[in-house]
C-alpha cells in the first residue's frame, strides 16, 4: 500500500473526518459491492497452498524497524489525544476471563460499557451528546445470557470465547457445541482458537477445515480467529495460520488469548494486518484484526492505533474491523483523559471496572 496516498489525506497527529482512505490500488475483480448495513462478510476461499507459500518470507528484523519508527515518529498531544483515546474506547472488546467470574460481575461490567466515563469527564470532554462505548462486552459461555440481558437495547456486541477457550484441546464436536451453544444464547460474536499443534505440525488442510465448521457454527455470528500467536514460536507461523484462517471465513483475525506467556506484540501485528491486506488485495474483501492481551495502557493503545492507520488505512480504525481485547486497558484511558481536563493523574479506584 503506498504511504504517499494515505498521508495526503490524513494529518499524522489526529484521526480526521471520518472518510475512508484509499485501499490498495489492485482490487480483485470480484470485489463485492458495499452494504448498506456494513461490510459485506468474509466468505472464504478454497485453500490455497501457493498462495500461502508466496506470503512465507518474513523478515523479523525489517518488521521491527518498521514497528520503531512508527512508534518514535508519531506523537500524538493534547486535544488529539484525547480524541484518539476516544477512538481506542470505541474499538474495544471490555472483557473478563477469569476464574472468578460471576453473574453480578458481568452485570457491572456490562454496566461500565454502557456508561464508561464519569458525567464530569463526559461534560469536560463536551461528548455529552455522543456514544462513546465499548463495542463488545466478552465473557465466557456461561455468562452469555446475563450479558445480552445487561446490554439490551445499548447496541453493544456480546462476544464469547469458545472451543475449549484459551487452548482448545477438545473433540471439535464438543467445540462446535460450545459455539452454537453462546449463538443460542445471544451471542453475535464468536472468539474461537486453533489447536496451536495443527500449525506446528503443517496440517493446514485440517486446520482449514475446522475453521470453516466453526464458520458454520456461527451462523451469522462473526467469527475472530484466535491464533495464539505468543505460542507459535516465529513469525512465519503466524503469517501462515492468519492466511489460513481467513481462507475459511474468519471475520477477525485476533493474536492471543491473554492466557500465554507473551500475548500482542506490535511486530506480530504487524506480520498479521499484512496478511490482511495481502487477503484483501487477493479477495476483496475487509478482515477485522483483534490484538489482545497485555494492552493495558493509554500509550499502548495509541501505538496500536498508529499502526492500524499507517498500514491499511482510516478504514481499519472503526470497529467493524480493528478491536482491542481489554479488561484494564478503559482504566489507564479514563485516567489519561481527566489528566487532559484537569493536567492531575486520579487512583484507580476513582475509575471502577466491575
Amino acid at each position: 500500500m503506498s504511504s504517499t496516498g494515505r498521508e495526503a489525506e490524513l494529518s499524522a497527529d489526529r484521526l480526521g473526518p471520518s472518510k475512508i482512505t484509499p485501499l490498495p490500488a489492485r482490487a480483485a475483480a470480484n470485489a463485492p459491492a458495499p452494504q448498506a448495513h456494513g461490510i459485506a462478510r468474509n466468505p472464504g476461499m478454497k485453500l490455497d497452498l501457493g498462495f500461502m507459500e508466496s506470503m512465507r518470507s518474513v523478515n523479523r528484523s525489517a518488521l521491527e524497524r518498521r514497528v520503531a519508527s512508527l512508534t518514535k515518529r508519531r506523537s500524538i498531544k493534547a486535544d488529539n489525544q484525547a480524541a484518539w483515546l476516544l477512538r481506542a474506547v470505541a474499538c474495544m472488546d471490555l472483557t473478563t476471563l477469569n476464574s472468578n467470574d460471576t453473574d453480578e460481575r458481568v452485570r457491572r461490567l456490562c454496566a461500565k460499557a454502557v456508561n464508561p466515563f464519569r458525567r464530569d469527564i463526559v461534560e469536560g470532554l463536551g461528548i455529552s451528546g455522543e456514544k462513546i462505548r465499548p463495542a463488545a462486552v466478552c465473557v465466557y459461555h456461561p455468562f452469555v445470557a446475563t450479558a445480552v440481558d445487561a446490554l439490551r437495547g445499548s447496541g453493544i456486541h456480546v462476544a464469547a470465547v469458545s472451543t475449549a477457550f484459551p487452548h482448545g484441546l477438545t473433540p471439535l464436536s464438543t467445540r462446535l457445541q460450545e459455539i452454537e451453544a453462546s449463538v443460542s444464547d445471544g451471542a453475535d460474536e464468536i472468539d474461537v482458537v486453533i489447536p496451536r499443534g495443527l500449525v506446528f505440525a503443517a496440517k493446514w488442510q485440517e486446520l482449514y477445515n475446522e475453521i470453516v465448521a466453526m464458520r458454520a457454527a456461527c451462523g451469522e455470528a462473526h467469527l475472530k480467529v484466535i491464533l495464539g500467536t505468543g505460542d507459535l514460536a516465529t513469525l512465519r507461523n503466524v503469517m501462515l495460520a492468519s492466511m489460513v484462517a481467513m481462507m475459511a471465513g474468519a471475520d477477525f483475525i485476533k493474536t492471543s488469548t491473554g492466557k500465554e506467556s507473551v500475548n500482542a506484540t506490535l511486530p506480530v501485528g504487524l506480520a498479521m494486518v499484512r496478511a490482511i491486506r495481502a487477503y484483501f488485495e487477493e479477495t476483496g474483501y475487509l478482515i477485522g484484526f483483534k490484538p489482545a492481551g497485555g494492552i493495558s495502557t493509554a500509550k499502548a493503545s495509541l501505538d496500536w492505533l498508529v499502526l492500524m492507520k499507517e498500514e491499511l488505512g482510516r478504514r481499519w480504525l472503526e470497529p467493524d474491523l480493528f478491536r482491542f481485547g481489554a479488561s484494564s486497558l478503559l482504566t489507564d484511558i479514563e485516567r489519561q483523559l481527566e489528566h487532559h481536563l484537569t493536567g492531575h493523574y486520579s487512583a484507580n479506584h476513582r475509575h471502577a471496572m466491575a
